[in-house]
């Protein structure tokens, strides 16, 4: 008699460690969901109980749980039992949130393509806005005022720093080139990504500004010989100003290893040079820990 007393103690305790994940509190709606679905003629399928018991709480907490419906009834009606039995509805809410606004900065030494990796990088991706970058400097053969630069005199460049209107700025070869800040923030907020192309000097202050909220990205040349072969068939410097550029990305390179990523813009390559930096940017819209930015 003492040893079946145990027994059932166990068998007691077994089911209600086991049973309350999956019990239900009675209520109109679930009782009303067990009946419209049918299957509660079904709980002689579960079979009888681990062991018989007079405890008027067991057959309570038996009543009390709601059994999956057969397999035979439809999609719609195997999802309600699953909530049923579950005692809860489906969240329909994403088990994510949408990937947030990236700044993607690309630089590199002269002559490394970078403008024609941007405007191919347009033309291929939606939901991408190139900031147009200010300028001092001359317009060259071609470009357009307001879609390649913003062409303003020094006197305005520096009005600008004044006003507290630019991201970053520098001096390159004698002229200012410099980021607005409203563009960046206009274009972000309807959920654009954001590409900042600016030379090397450009980056790392960009770097100091922004630090990890932003992705970087350095481009480059297959090699310093496939550079100065791409600065002497552009035809747009002087000699003295090639052997400055060739000079300064010799020391540019170096600076790599303070990115995040680099593209290696090979000539005749550009297709793949912008996919490269489509998987980049796919890469970084899928991190755990999105990047956020702040201005």
């Amino acid at each position: 008699m003492l040893l079946r007393r145990v027994y059932a103690s166990l068998a007691r305790s077994q089911r209600q460690s086991v049973l309350p994940r999956l019990v239900l509190d009675p209520s109109a709606r679930l009782s009303a969901a067990r009946t419209q679905l049918g299957f509660s003629k079904h709980r002689e399928s579960l079979g009888p109980p681990l062991m018989a018991s007079g405890c008027r709480s067991d057959e309570a907490l038996r009543r009390r749980y709601i059994p999956l419906p057969p397999d035979s009834v439809d999609k719609d009606q195997m999802l309600r039992g699953l909530e049923a039995t579950l005692g809860s509805p489906f969240s329909s809410d994403p088990y994510t949130s949408p990937a947030k606004p990236l700044i993607i900065v690309i630089s590199g030494p002269s002559g490394v393509g970078k403008d024609a990796v941007i405007k191919r990088l347009q033309e291929v991706r939606e939901g991408i806005h190139f900031v147009v970058t200010a300028t001092s400097r001359a317009k060259r053969p071609g470009e357009i005022d307001g879609k390649d630069y913003y062409f303003v005199s020094k006197e305005e460049f520096l009005s600008m720093i004044e006003r507290d209107e630019l991201l970053e700025y520098a001096l390159v070869y004698g002229e200012y080139k410099g980021i607005p800040k409203q563009q960046i923030r206009d274009f972000m907020a309807k959920g654009h990504d954001i590409v900042l192309r600016v030379d090397v000097q450009g980056a790392a202050t960009l770097r100091s500004i922004l630090g990890n909220s932003a992705v970087f990205i350095f481009l480059v040349a297959e090699s310093e010989q496939a550079l100065a072969e791409r600065l002497v068939s552009r035809k747009t410097e002087t000699n003295d100003m090639m052997l400055v550029r060739i000079a300064t990305a010799r020391v540019e390179v170096k600076c790599v290893k303070d990115f995040d990523y680099v593209v290696v813009n090979a000539e005749g390559r550009l297709d793949a040079s912008v996919k490269l930096v489509e998987s980049i940017i796919d890469a970084e819209k899928a991190r755990v820990c999105q990047r956020s930015v702040s201005l």
